[in-house]
This record gives structure tokens, C-alpha cells and sequence, in this order.
């Protein structure tokens, strides 16, 4: 009868570490904004992505660290894009002079830079849409 308490102490103390190690934070990088690439990408060296509308996008590699690729002109239907491909011009690195491929199109990139982990949805609509509200008013702003 002793046993069966001590067996369910045993397998608490043990799940504790196991709970613990999958809420491991995302790894941060040292400085922000800053030109970088990722090793192997074409070799499952990125994990997920996550669009920005058609103007950018950010890449998680598989140690978890993320990056943000800003692209050369709009890319029409990354945000719907479920699946995307990189041309890397030989190179196994995916870096500022990369593309991205959607949906058959080539978005070439003008940066890829160290960066946090993307902003939910709902605030990258929001912070879209002042950017544009931004833009307008100094179109309409006279010289």
C-alpha cells in the first residue's frame, strides 16, 4: 500500500523538468537590425515563417532565433501564402541577395536582419495600417 503513493510522487517530481523544458524562451540575439543570414537554408534550415502583408517577412531557423527579410516591391500573396521557397543563387545561405519564391513569383529580398520574434497579427495590421495614415497625410502635406 506504501507504494502506490511513492509511485505517484516519483513520476511528479520526474514530469516537472519535462514541463519545464518545453517552455524554453526563444532565443534573442544580442543586437537587433543587424545584416545576417541563415546557414542550410535550403536543408530545413528554416523552421516558419511569418508574412508582414506583401512588404516583408520574418524567418524562424531551427535554433529558434528570428530574422526579417525585407523585400525589394510589393510580393503579391505572401499573406496568403502557406508555403513559400528561396532562391539562394548557389549558395546554401539564405542572406540580403536571396529571394523569396510564392505562389511561382520571385520577391527579392533588399535586407535580411536579426530580429524579434514577429508581433502578433493584430498589431501588425494596426502598426499598417498608421504606417499608411502616415504616408497619406505627408502625400497631402504641401511643400
Amino acid at each position: 500500500m506504501m507504494k502506490y503513493p511513492l509511485s505517484l510522487l516519483a513520476f511528479a517530481v520526474l514530469a516537472v523538468p519535462a514541463t519545464a523544458q518545453n517552455t524554453k524562451p526563444t532565443h534573442s540575439w544580442p543586437q537587433l537590425g543587424v545584416e545576417a543570414s541563415i546557414p542550410f537554408a535550403n536543408h530545413r534550415g528554416v523552421r516558419n515563417f511569418e508574412p508582414d502583408g506583401d512588404d516583408g517577412i520574418w524567418l524562424q531557423d531551427m535554433r529558434d532565433r528570428w530574422y526579417y527579410g525585407k523585400i525589394i516591391g510589393p510580393c503579391t500573396g505572401l499573406n496568403f501564402a502557406t508555403a513559400i521557397g528561396y532562391e539562394t543563387r548557389g549558395t546554401s545561405s539564405l542572406d540580403k541577395f536571396s529571394a523569396i519564391l510564392v505562389d511561382g513569383q520571385k520577391c527579392q529580398l533588399e535586407s535580411l536582419v536579426t530580429s524579434d520574434k514577429p508581433p502578433s497579427k493584430k498589431q501588425r495590421e494596426k502598426a499598417r495600417a498608421e504606417r499608411r495614415a502616415a504616408e497619406k497625410q505627408q502625400a497631402e502635406t504641401p511643400r
